[in-house]
């Protein structure tokens, strides 16, 4: 039997459509490793709670009774999983490539790794950009003056990694986006759970630097294979305004009022000049980035829960 018991947790908020397609892709993927699945569940009103129960008897749902935000969901779930050597973080429209976990495991238990991701594939088949750098000054304009897919190739002045050699070996990095994530049960205990403030958006990195200043590492695994078919925060306004929103508060948090001007200025320019040309969802972000609390904000106005 294996030594290893996974604690496979989701955050559900009106999933039901996609759901069905996480569960069934659990026990290939997890290919023999025990494991538990939690589902917290944000006050859906699509049933999508029931439906994990349908679908999953053996399953444990967490009612939060209300839409306490991503966060909350994950810290919930964590709470009353059994016993376990590792927590499985998903979002609800990930898939599971079969043998996912075993592998993602094996690189989990190397020396000194707290975290693992793996290689996120879109609904295309398309290697998804998620491995990030630290957000930084310099970043922050180079997205806003050259583009993020440009100037993400360049370590200094990009802040989301688009070299396509860095998406086919392994590598320590500084943090991914968090659809998908392995984290070792010491590296919980550590780091302590998830920063509830942010609602949704940004408590990945968050956790991710919190983890490297511990002392353990982030570590990206090309060979484990999960598909993510991804929201819609690059179309809906509300959900583009809420992560720019959280950028600004997260690099308010780590450098100051001075330079998170300097950073507001920057993600103003990039909103505003996709704006210009008629861009939606910059221009919702633009009206939250005007508003007087922004920038003295040091934990989540209470409008981020609003979504």
């Amino acid at each position: 039997m294996s030594p290893e018991r996974v604690a496979v947790v989701v955050v559900s908020f009106n999933s039901s459509a996609v759901l069905p397609g996480l569960v069934e892709s659990l026990d290939a993927g997890t290919a023999g490793v025990p494991y538990e699945l939690v589902v917290a569940d944000n006050a859906s009103t699509d049933g999508s709670a029931d439906l994990v129960r349908r679908l999953a008897p053996a399953a444990t749902v967490v009612e939060m009774g209300r839409n306490a935000g991503y966060a909350a969901g994950i810290n919930a779930a964590v709470a009353v999983a059994g016993p376990h050597t590792a927590v499985l973080a998903l979002n609800p429209d990930v898939r599971l490539t079969p043998g996912c976990v075993p592998t993602l495991l094996a690189a989990l238990r190397e020396p000194g790794v707290g975290i693992v991701v793996p290689r996120l594939l879109d609904a295309g088949g398309d290697v998804i950009t998620s491995i990030r750098r630290a957000p930084t000054l310099p970043r922050a304009f180079g997205d806003a003056l050259i583009g993020a897919s440009r100037v993400g190739r360049v370590g200094a002045l990009g802040e989301v990694v688009t070299d396509p050699a860095r998406y086919r070996s392994a590598s320590d990095i500084e943090w991914a986006e968090g659809s998908t994530q392995l984290i070792s049960a010491q590296c919980w205990q550590r780091c302590g759970g998830w920063d509830e403030s942010f609602f949704l958006y940004s408590e990945e990195v968050d956790f991710h630097l919190r983890t490297r200043e511990a002392g353990l590492r982030v570590r990206y695994v090309p060979t484990a294979t999960a598909t993510h078919l991804e929201g819609d925060s690059g179309t809906s306004p509300r959900l583009w305004s809420l992560l720019v929103a959280n950028r600004l508060l997260f690099f308010r948090r780590r450098n100051g009022l001075a330079p998170t001007t300097f950073f507001w200025l920057a993600l103003v320019l990039r909103e505003g000049t996709r704006a210009l040309v008629g861009s939606q969802i910059s221009r919702s972000a633009i009206r939250v980035l005007f508003r007087p609390a922004m920038l003295r904000a040091e934990r989540g106005p209470r409008w981020l829960e609003r979504v």
